[in-house]
């Protein structure tokens, strides 16, 4: 494998990761904010910033128009924040409840919007599908401007002003930008139209420092999911900075607390599993205002106060999802009995389900059967009296998944009422009586793109690590190359080990010791989490393969190497 053109004082492991992950001079691993993408290669800013310095100006009304999980909230939040700070009087926000209004700039949500008179309606990470909305709201005399990251179907709204990275001719290299990253782009923009105008000065206004809100754009991104190109591992890396130094607002800061995260030594994921499943409770269960309250306010014993309801949400969350997945495997160890079987696009539903969870149980599903997955709840009935379904879909490597809706909505006109999303995740909406044909006819279309080894799960490793690497000095020279993530995933190792002890930690836990074949004196502690019971502890194992991670365990003041363990089998 070609290693790079790196400077001496790039280790030879790191030189391999890298390379792996298409990185090949010291010049790409700086990610520093000069080195971003500027933001006049984004289609529609021009004509966006025009419409926001015209409301400006005459001190028009502004409503943010939010979606419901992490990303939404962020970028509700970002756009609010700045545009208070940039002299806007009166700007506000809603956030549909996603049980009784669905996703998007739906006509229901503009008849809600017209409740506080808004000049202007503002999308964030949601409204490129939103043809209907945006008739409704301009027929009422309201202007929409639309920030969104998703992928657009046929026609686009005709919307006063439309900025997203993935709309047809935007010239924007990085098309993984997350709805916070636009947002951020685009006030980034207004900001400096304003400022060369003298604005600030005029109005004797503080000029907002942009970076200031990078641990927003941070949060948002790791949350989304979205790819970590270059120019997101830029805009995530300078807003753990902010964070880790306790520059950040103070809702954050309480989920980091709750999370039990140190700020000093906070990482990427940290912020996919601390503070992400929190906020995004919010918007599962019930109204993701609380989330986006908890990141708006400055006073800290309100935050926490906040966190801590949403905290206690996302315990309620994770009950509930547990409970359905035991209820989803159940379904499904009593309709398989071998793989010949198993559907290559498997649909589930069940009337008992949380609207607001489908999704994370349709990864959980997709993780046990390396498979498309789609999760059905109950949605309540349509205008014309029919019982509609909401699906919540998750896909593997080398299925656009919604693409494969939008054939199957081709194939069958009427049979999907609506659809939008991403290559890996999607949402859609059904009448439920037409559940047993889309089911048949997802499943044929999956089966139609995907072979036998693309339904195989693999585990992809940077190889192994010689026992001289396996240091405390290795896993902090990864941890500080980061951040890692979405398609430049964490350094992943394989390798074969001696079993000195093994314990179950907690109730599905497996507490190891191990050491190097042949070395004794070289041991490590590892830990694999929600280990089968029915296979660990085996006291007969003595020697295991693992695909792990490195991680620094601190406890008590003192810090040591831990492997976190992806994968152990008994050699």
């Amino acid at each position: 494998m070609q290693e790079g053109n790196f400077s001496p004082a790039v280790p030879a492991l790191l030189r391999r990761i890298l390379a792996a992950r298409q990185v090949f001079t010291d010049e790409e691993l700086t990610l520093d904010m000069q080195q971003l993408l500027p933001p006049e290669l984004l289609l529609g800013l021009n004509a966006a910033v025009q419409l926001l310095h015209e409301e400006l100006q005459r001190q028009g009304r502004v409503l943010i128009v939010s979606d419901f999980d992490a990303d939404g909230a962020t970028s509700c939040v970002l756009a609010m924040r700045a545009l208070r700070a940039m002299g806007f009087r009166h700007v506000d926000y809603i956030v549909p409840n996603r049980f009784e209004y669905g996703y998007g700039l739906t006509p229901e949500i503009v008849t809600l919007a017209t409740q506080k008179q808004p000049d202007l309606l503002i999308t964030v990470d949601n409204g490129i599908s939103s043809i209907e909305g945006v008739r409704a709201a301009q027929a009422l005399g309201m202007r929409v401007l639309i920030t969104d990251h998703h992928l657009p179907g046929r026609e686009l709204p005709a919307a006063d002003a439309i900025v997203n990275p993935n709309q047809p001719d935007c010239s924007f290299p990085s098309k993984s930008l997350a709805g916070v990253g636009v947002v951020f782009y685009l006030m980034a923009a207004l900001r400096s139209f304003l400022r060369e105008r003298h604005w600030f000065a005029e109005q004797g206004l503080s000029e907002p420092n942009m970076a200031g809100f990078l641990d927003l754009v941070a949060l948002g991104t790791v949350a989304d999911v979205v790819a970590l190109d270059r120019n997101n591992r830029i805009l995530v890396n300078e807003g753990l900075k902010r964070i880790r130094q306790g520059r950040a607002c103070v809702g954050i800061l309480a989920l980091l607390d709750l999370g039990k995260r140190r700020r000093e030594t906070f990482v990427a994921s940290d912020l996919g599993f601390a503070v992400g499943p929190r906020l995004n409770a919010a918007g599962r269960l019930d109204d993701m205002a609380l989330g986006i309250e908890c990141l708006l306010t400055d006073d800290p014993v309100a935050a926490a106060a906040m966190a801590a309801e949403l905290d206690a949400m996302n315990q309620q969350r994770k009950a509930i999802e547990v409970e359905m997945r035991d209820q989803a495997l159940r379904s499904i160890e009593s309709m398989v009995f071998d793989e010949t079987v198993i559907p290559a696009g498997m649909c589930m539903y069940n009337p008992e389900w949380h609207q607001g969870v489908i999704g994370i149980l349709a990864a959980r599903i997709k993780e046990r059967m390396h498979r498309p997955v789609i999760a059905f709840a109950d949605a309540g009935v349509n205008s014309d009296g029919e019982e509609e379904i909401k699906g919540s879909a998750r896909s593997i490597a080398g299925l656009h998944i919604r693409d494969v809706l939008d054939t199957v909505a081709t194939r069958n006109p009427g049979l999907v009422t609506r659809f939008g999303g991403h290559a890996m995740a999607a949402g859609l909406t059904l009448r439920k009586q037409d559940y047993p044909q889309f089911c048949t006819a997802f499943a044929t279309e999956v089966a139609a793109l995907l072979c036998a080894e693309d339904l195989q799960s693999l585990l992809l490793t940077d190889g192994d690590v010689s026992p001289a690497d396996l240091t405390l000095s290795t896993a902090q020279m990864l941890r500080d190359n980061g951040p890692w993530g979405q398609n430049f995933p964490e350094p992943c190792f394989d390798g074969e080990f001696r079993v000195m002890q093994q314990r179950l930690l907690g109730d599905s836990h497996l507490k190891l010791v191990l050491c190097a074949p042949g070395n004794k004196r070289l041991t490590f502690d590892a830990i694999a989490f929600n280990v089968d019971r029915t296979r660990w502890p085996d006291n007969t194992a003595r020697q295991v393969r693992l695909v792990y991670r490195l991680d620094i365990n601190e406890y008590r003041g003192e810090r040591t190497l831990q492997l976190m363990v992806e994968h152990i089998e008994k050699c």
